[in-house]
């Protein structure tokens, strides 16, 4: 099969990817085969790539936004209900240990055991990757496989900040940044009767919230024209905590959405903190997070706008991404 590996993390400029043949991995005890109809490509590839994250298993294959359709099953794999020939989807979190404090309290994310897919484990920029079937998920009705993808991280990830940033209901929200997981949070919230603000660089992305409704757009420092009461910021800018914290009201939350952060400047006690306003990390997301997302994207059809790229441009996918150039998703197809 065809495979993408990080041989040695760096710069895109560098080449850090490498496409090549490799035989396909077999599925282990309690896994599945799967045969990838469509990766999605995010952020977090990019910092693996790089080496903001540093990858977990020399040469990993990246991708964890995968829509894919049985082609194997491991030993013990029937338990988890899917069968060849079943399409499944294969997400960020890819194990947790079940026994550790956060797994049996319900917070499966924090477990200090767990197990990511393309950090980990192979993922998706590849013709076939595993699946524990206990972590596989069960796609929604209704979409196609280039907009079943971004639901898998992206989507997830934007619900569980949305859970993350405590907005209350028919409440005032800031996003900041609008990418493939903000361009779906904000139709979670749009729907839930939330007044959206965003504040992002790039016409096209600014655009896009418009199109979907935001009540006013604005560039990523400005302030919105009215007091949040949650913000979330899903761009990886520190520099971009102040200008939101200080927009938020009394009692607002501002949610990091994501695993890499640049460094946050001082914060001013009276400007950003004052009045019991808060600053909450999000940290991958539980199965449970998942299961209610995608039943969520089952009953409201979400706009889902990706882009698709063959699977031998996934270098040029990621390049993109970091300089912006698409709004929404870009989704690899092999």
């Amino acid at each position: 099969m065809r495979a993408w590996h990080v041989d040695a993390p760096g710069l895109l400029s560098a080449q850090p990817l490498h496409l090549r043949d490799t035989p396909p991995p077999q599925p282990g005890p309690g896994e599945l085969l799967l045969r990838v109809i469509a990766c999605g490509v995010c952020r977090t590839d990019l910092h693996v790539v790089e080496g903001d994250l540093p990858p977990h298993l020399p040469g990993v294959t990246p991708g964890h936004e995968v829509v894919g359709e049985v082609a194997a099953l491991g030993e013990g794999a029937e338990a988890g209900g899917f069968a060849v020939g079943d399409r499944a989807g294969a997400a960020w979190l890819r194990w947790t240990d079940n026994v550790c404090r956060f797994c049996t309290r319900g917070a499966e994310n924090l477990c200090p055991r767990s197990r990511y897919t393309g950090w980990d484990a192979g993922g998706g920029y590849a013709e076939y990757m595993t699946v524990p079937a206990a972590y596989a998920h069960r796609l929604p009705p209704g979409y196609s496989d280039l907009e079943l993808a971004p639901l898998l991280c992206a989507g997830i990830i934007g619900y569980h900040a949305l859970q993350r940033a405590e907005l209350p209901s028919g409440g005032r929200l800031g996003i900041y940044g609008f990418g493939g997981s903000a361009h779906l949070a904000a139709q979670v919230a749009l729907a839930r009767g939330a007044t959206v603000h965003v504040l992002t660089r790039g016409q096209q992305a600014q655009q896009l919230a418009r199109e979907l409704g935001a009540a006013s757009v604005g560039g990523a420092s400005d302030m919105p024209p009215e007091p949040l009461d949650s913000a979330i910021l899903f761009a990886p800018v520190g520099d971009l905590v102040l200008p939101a914290m200080a927009a938020l009201d009394r009692g607002g939350t501002l949610a990091i959405a994501g695993i890499y952060l640049t460094d946050i400047p001082p914060l001013n006690y009276e400007r950003h903190l004052f009045s019991e306003r808060q600053i909450r990390s999000t940290t991958s997301n539980t199965r449970a997070d998942a299961r209610e997302f995608l039943g969520f994207a089952a009953e409201h059809k979400l706009a889902v706008t990706v882009h698709g790229y063959p699977l031998d441009r996934a270098d040029q996918a990621l390049a993109d991404l970091e300089a912006g150039r698409f709004d929404g998703a870009a989704v690899l197809v092999p």
